[in-house]
């Protein structure tokens, strides 16, 4: 049966136009229950045991999914058209929504109302398109009752009072959220029940929260038409709100308009905004603005308004003056930075967040209700208060709470509970926080994504060898050098002597694209997951492991397939021609760092292996040195290592990772391939490529280097990466490490390094700044990065090798893909740099230890130290020492007010570091001052 569908779209120059389309309405759309008579019941997804069939509506989904994700919730129906609205309001949680139709394990059945002929409703003259919505949902369920008769009972979930008053008109059974949830006698499910603004709130709800018993708090947000006039006027700034991770009463918002960041100070100020919100700012008076942020511990109660200002008013408080506020001639060179307030937030990064429970003092609401603070894990998200029936049960626990709302009249957020992880203190409890906190996805893969592998044992087959797009390269003397015990390897490396004295060097990478083929279940899992994810402890893979550690590792004496780049070069490391070939491979050696620099440093060696590595790192250290002249940033960050128990997965050791030349040669190399790659894919496709850029940091962004650099008395010239490496060249001082804390401190000046689609941008913006290269990419390691698949697929359809997929022509689509790569890959940093802090907790809870720690930044409280020796930062708080300090953050020195004693930045200080918990479930590594 055929419908024509009409409607009205805008064009891009501003008209309109109608748009008819053909609508198909077919009758053999089956209900997905086991038990129907009329349906064919192969793909039903519905328990043949079910008491009742739920029909959610859309706004049950939105505010709702923390219940409907919950194994009680089951035999759920999901109307096409509740599918569509919320993948248009909210992707999060439409993703969330599809995950549980997909999942082998949960009842739920997505039913196509809009494509059936008996449920399929046309829009009505003056209908709105709720309304639509509204009546389409309805129609579907009424038609679920008819076709199930007596089978089994239908019943229509909403919140929405009218549309459960039509639907009991209409003949259809219908309840609420809660009353459903009351029915099944369980009452912790009852905690995940949220109470929208958006949906009918009940009376008992709206006495509790009559103003006349509640005084404001905080200000009232300006609405968005507001928003939008004061931007364009230059009245507000937008930007995202970043919290001190050292001070959760101190934000930033970094400001396009005024090109500086904008100080917030103190939870008014804020006006309830989290981390992470892009927020409107209105500039305070300039005489309210602070000329610099302060360092404080957030130990203290978040109940003062002004916690964040330095005790100075109680009579045995440590007082620490700041010089450049109390000395006129200080406080002229010193800037103000702009200060400001939240007027209102453009958007919202509400998440799931992890912690533990504070009782309130007060008593138990009716039903066993008990309401109770929630402290997060993360310092800078402030406390949320949520109602709970289990409360007993959750004080050593951690939980996963939800934010639902913060109004002007609350101290703090409302929330909800929504799950329990484990016992606060246990390893594997707090490992899961951190892969809850940083978003990343650890379930295990789906059957549907496991069904697209290749059996086992897998090898090589002769077609494989008779393809002639694959080239055999098995008799080459190809080797892998990485981690030790690496398992994932995703490249290999060769460098053959020619007869006219050049070499052949190739970079061989692991075929990844004949196995996850475009569209599939296995590609569109590795799309969301973006990389892989490397904790202390383990590794979460972006592909399944058969794929990561077997049949698409570069691995020892095995043949396996490859994607391979070729270099011709000069002894003097001129390229001389490029090749690009897909390849079949046999690595002779699988190297460890540690192995390969042996090899290296034996003369008593001349194997073939031995030979290459030799002579490609001479190569390498020419190529090396190239790239510094042209103006690349040889940087510094503080990896740290850990030595982990194999039965027990606690760590035994910790300290500094340790960079040797055979981890620059083969990064050299890397590089090579990379910029070799993107300048291919971009001359073919200058419109879809995936490129990776690092933009060029602003003046204010390097402000801190300058100024700590100054304050040593090192003049850094930052005009050009170029002049900032040749710079960092000649930050050398009296002891070797000197150099390595300037290369750190610039490093932390750098902006993130990005992808983005060739077509968004202009070429000079292509630029990446660290590595002084116009064109750069990600090829060399798809096992573990989704990038680099993207790659593989734009290298191989240049070579007429195979088809560009059609989503390379949808731009719109690259972009969201690149959006996603970034959010994954900071994610993925977070998550491994948040397992290194709780493996050093662990380290250091039964080991208080003295060492020597180097100032990288002073406050006007404390300041900031680095200790190498375990590549460990955090503050040292000056307030707890007692006694009158002054501080000069211009100059970044700080001494007693006696003069007895005195630090500069980068000085060197012996502080004792400790485990301890000044708040119930937040242990943190305390840094303290022990002078000598």
């Amino acid at each position: 049966m055929l419908q024509n569908r009409t409607f009205m779209k805008k064009t891009k120059q501003g008209g309109i136009r109608k748009v008819v389309r053909e609508h198909y309405l077919r009758d053999d759309i089956y209900c997905g229950a086991p038990f129907c008579k009329a349906c064919d019941v192969s793909g039903a997804r519905l328990s043949s045991t079910a008491s009742k069939i739920l029909v959610v509506d859309t706004n049950v989904v939105l505010n709702q999914i923390d219940l409907l994700e919950n194994p009680a919730i089951d035999d759920v129906v999901v109307l096409s058209v509740v599918l569509e609205e919320v993948k248009n309001k909210n992707i999060g949680i439409y993703n969330r929504l599809r995950a549980l139709c997909s999942s082998s394990s949960r009842r739920f059945f997505v039913f196509s109302n809009q494509n059936h002929r008996d449920a399929y409703v046309k829009a009505m003259p003056g209908e709105t398109p709720n309304d639509h919505n509204d009546r389409a949902i309805r129609v579907a369920t009424q038609w679920y009752q008819n076709h199930l008769g007596t089978a089994v009972p239908v019943l229509l979930i909403t919140n929405d009072r009218e549309n459960k008053r039509k639907a009991l008109e209409e003949g259809i059974s219908a309840e609420t959220v809660e009353s459903y949830v009351k029915s099944l006698d369980k009452p912790e499910l009852l905690d995940l029940i949220v109470q929208s603004s958006s949906e009918d709130v009940s009376m008992e709800d709206v006495e509790d929260l009559r103003p006349s018993k509640r005084k404001v708090v905080y200000t009232e947000h300006k609405p968005m038409s507001e928003i939008t006039a004061g931007l364009l006027r230059g009245i507000y700034h937008q930007g995202k709100l970043r919290v001190n991770r050292y001070n959760p009463f101190e934000a930033y918002v970094g400001s396009e308009s005024i090109g500086d960041e904008i100080i917030i100070y103190g939870r008014a100020n804020m006006n309830r905004a989290f981390d992470g919100d892009i927020v409107a700012v209105e500039l305070l008076p300039q005489e309210q603005w602070h000329e610099e942020k302060s360092l404080v511990i957030a130990d203290e109660e978040d109940e003062e308004e002004d916690v964040h200002l330095a005790p100075s008013s109680a009579d045995d408080a440590p007082r620490v003056t700041n010089l450049g506020q109390e000395s006129a001639g200080l406080a002229s060179g010193v800037p103000s930075r702009p200060s400001g307030r939240v007027v209102g937030i453009i958007r919202r990064n509400w998440k799931s967040y992890c912690g533990s429970l504070e009782p309130m003092p007060m008593p138990a609401g009716d039903g066993g209700i008990a309401h109770a603070l929630f402290v997060s894990k993360d310092r800078r998200i402030p406390k949320i208060r949520i109602k709970t029936r289990q409360l007993g049960n959750l004080l050593d626990k951690r939980i996963v709470v939800a934010v639902d709302s913060w109004d002007c009249l609350s101290r703090y957020p409302s929330g909800h509970y929504v799950r329990t992880i484990g016992e606060i203190g246990d390893r594997d409890t707090e490992s899961e926080v951190v892969l809850i906190e940083n978003d990343i996805d650890a379930r295990p893969f789906s059957s549907q994504v496991l069904s697209c592998l290749p059996p086992l044992p897998w090898s090589v087959s002769s077609e494989d060898l008779s393809n002639p797009i694959r080239q055999d390269l098995r008799h080459l003397c190809i080797f892998s050098v990485d981690p030790p015990g690496c398992r994932d390897i995703d490249d290999a490396l060769h460098c053959t002597a020619l007869p006219n004295g050049n070499f052949e060097v190739g970079v061989h990478i692991a075929d990844v694209t004949n196995f996850v083929h475009h569209g599939t279940a296995l590609d569109n899992e590795a799309s969301q997951r973006g990389t892989s994810v490397y904790l202390v402890e383990r590794r979460i893979d972006m592909l399944p492991k058969p794929l990561t550690e077997d049949i698409c590792s570069l691995r020892a004496d095995v043949e396996r397939l490859a994607f391979s780049v070729i270099w011709e070069m000069t002894p003097e490391a001129e390229i001389i021609s490029t090749k690009y070939t897909k390849s079949v491979i046999k690595s002779c050696a699988a190297l460890s760092y540690v192995e390969a620099q042996a090899r290296m440093d034996d003369s008593r060696l001349v194997d073939p292996v031995t030979t290459n590595l030799r002579n490609m790192n001479a190569l390498a250290k020419i190529m090396r040195q190239r790239r510094i002249e042209r103006g690349a940033l040889t940087l510094a960050s503080a990896e740290v290592k850990f030595q982990i128990d194999t039965e027990t997965h606690d760590p035994l050791d910790i300290g500094m990772y340790q960079i040797r030349e055979a981890n620059q040669m083969v990064e050299e190399f890397m590089l090579a391939a990379n910029v070799s790659v993107a300048e291919k894919i971009l001359k073919h496709f200058p419109l879809c490529s995936l490129l990776r850029r690092h933009p060029t940091p602003t003046k204010e962004m390097l402000e801190p280097l300058l100024r700590t650099a100054a304050a040593v008395g090192l003049s850094l010239d930052v005009t050009s990466s170029k002049a900032l490496a040749e710079s960092l060249d000649r930050a050398v001082g009296d002891d070797p490490y000197f150099n390595k804390l300037i290369r750190i401190l610039a490093t932390r000046c750098m902006t993130q390094a990005v992808y983005f689609c060739s077509g968004d941008l202009s070429p000079p913006e292509f630029n990446h700044y660290g590595l002084a290269a116009p064109l750069y990419t990600h090829f060399t390691s798809p096992i573990r990065r989704y990038a680099d698949v993207i790659v593989h697929r734009l290298l191989a359809a240049s070579l007429g090798i195979s088809r560009l997929p059609d989503i390379f022509q949808d731009r719109p689509q690259l972009t969201s893909i690149a959006d996603n790569l970034n959010y994954r890959h900071r994610n993925a940093q977070m998550a491994s740099r948040a397992s290194v802090e709780l493996h050093t907790l662990i380290y250091f809870k039964n080991r208080p230890t003295d060492t020597e720690a180097r100032i990288v930044k002073i406050r006007s409280n404390g300041f900031i130290v680095f200790v190498p020796k375990y590549g460990i930062e955090g503050p040292v708080n000056l307030s707890k020492k007692g006694g009158e300090w002054l501080v000069d953050e211009q100059q970044q020195k700080v001494k007693r007010s006696d003069n007895s004693i005195s630090y500069g930045v980068l000085q060197t200080v012996h502080i004792h570091m400790e485990v301890v918990e000044p708040q119930p479930h937040r242990p943190k590594l305390e840094l303290t001052l022990t002078e000598k």
